[in-house]
């Protein structure tokens, strides 16, 4: 795909450290529920510094929306975003991801790893084929928890949020285990669609061999 250039149409942020950017569509311009496109900035210097980002808007939108996690000590892209206004243009490039919906299943995030599910979610939430789809979504604290409102009621009771640094009476504590995957799967044999940072994904790879989980129903992705 050429290089499609497109004004911001609005910036937001949607938590302490998480933007929701959307911008101009181009006509034609098409890509499925998980995909993502290499995004740059086009400012002097920053244009040849693409990275990857999900689409969270839908197909049929008329508009691009991309929620993006910013790292302001990581000097590169995402930092530079905090400064971008309105009527300014990103460069898109390359549609591409390997996560796709295939069926019911348990969802189960990291951080910006919750990207590539919003336009699944959205998508199924649309269609009301939400059905007994579940997200286990894990975070630092209850600030970090991307678009919580809105995946409380897209998924009611099965949205499941566990917390690593932060306590409270609502949430799950400390890190992805066997026992909680088989306690919301509940025997389920649906799909398991992960996404995360790498040890996270190794973790529950090692999970689901240990529950005998085949290959052909897990889809992942990572970054």
């Amino acid at each position: 795909m050429s290089k499609q250039y497109v004004r911001i149409k609005s910036i937001k942020k949607v938590t302490h450290d998480t933007l929701s950017i959307i911008t101009e569509k181009p006509v034609g311009f098409t890509f499925k529920p998980g995909q993502a496109t290499n995004i740059a900035i086009d400012r002097r210097g920053w244009e040849e510094e693409a990275r990857p980002f999900t689409f969270a808007s839908l197909p049929e939108d008329d508009f691009l929306e991309f929620v993006i996690k910013t790292y302001p000590d990581h000097d590169g892209t995402t930092d530079k975003l905090l400064d971008v206004e309105e009527g300014e243009r990103l460069i898109l490039s390359q549609v591409y991801g390997t996560i796709e919906y295939k069926g019911e299943g348990v969802f189960i995030a990291g951080g910006s790893g919750i990207t590539p599910f919003l336009s699944i979610l959205r998508d199924l939430h649309r269609k009301g084929r939400t059905g007994g789809n579940k997200l286990i979504f894990a975070n630092r604290s209850e600030k970090d928890i991307i678009l919580k409102g809105e995946l409380e009621e897209i998924l009611g009771d099965n949205f499941i949020n566990i917390l690593s640094e932060e306590k409270n009476d609502r949430y799950e504590h400390g890190f992805i285990t066997r026992e909680l995957v088989e306690k919301v799967a509940a025997g389920a044999d649906g799909y398991y669609y992960l996404c995360g940072p790498p040890p996270m994904m190794q973790a529950l790879e090692d999970i689901l061999a240990g529950m005998n989980v085949g290959s052909g129903k897990i889809v992942k992705e990572s970054f």
